[in-house]
């Protein structure tokens, strides 16, 4: 997401605890912060971790510790819905709409694009440039 493009990592961690914090205390929150305390509340599995603080703030997600990253997972869910919020790329919406009624709720489609969006972006970076829309497009019709 744009808003985040600014942020190191700590500061994108730190943005996490502190919306899952205000979330839990009812105190008010801005319009991004409320569509990432919804995507912590679909996952109860992190909640307890994300409360633990400075531990989350620190902990390190590398491919031999077999350890999924909580937050690059909730940071997924977050593109996808604003892909689809906005229909970018075209046909996103679509695509999400067809998953949805076929998995049975929003959050299993969004969960079923999560590895092709990882794996559009990773490409991406690894060949220094845009993520591929047409490329993308065409792994989640084949969901």
């Amino acid at each position: 997401m744009a808003v985040f493009a600014g942020q190191n990592r700590d500061q994108l961690r730190r943005m996490y605890l502190d919306t899952w914090r205000k979330f839990t205390a009812r105190v008010p929150l801005e319009p991004l912060e409320a569509q990432v305390a919804a995507v912590i509340a679909e996952h109860a599995e992190y909640v307890q971790w994300l409360e633990s603080g400075e531990e989350a703030l620190a902990a390190e997600f590398t491919p031999e510790s077999g350890r999924q990253n909580p937050f690059l997972h909730m940071g997924l869910h977050l593109a996808i819905r604003e892909q689809v919020a906005t229909n970018r790329p075209q046909g996103i919406a679509s695509i999400h709409d067809t998953l949805s009624k076929r998995l049975g709720d929003a959050h299993a489609a969004e969960h079923a694009m999560l590895e092709p969006l990882a794996e559009t972006l990773w490409e991406a970076q690894r060949n220094g440039r845009a993520p591929n829309e047409q490329a993308y497009l065409e792994k989640l019709r084949k969901l």
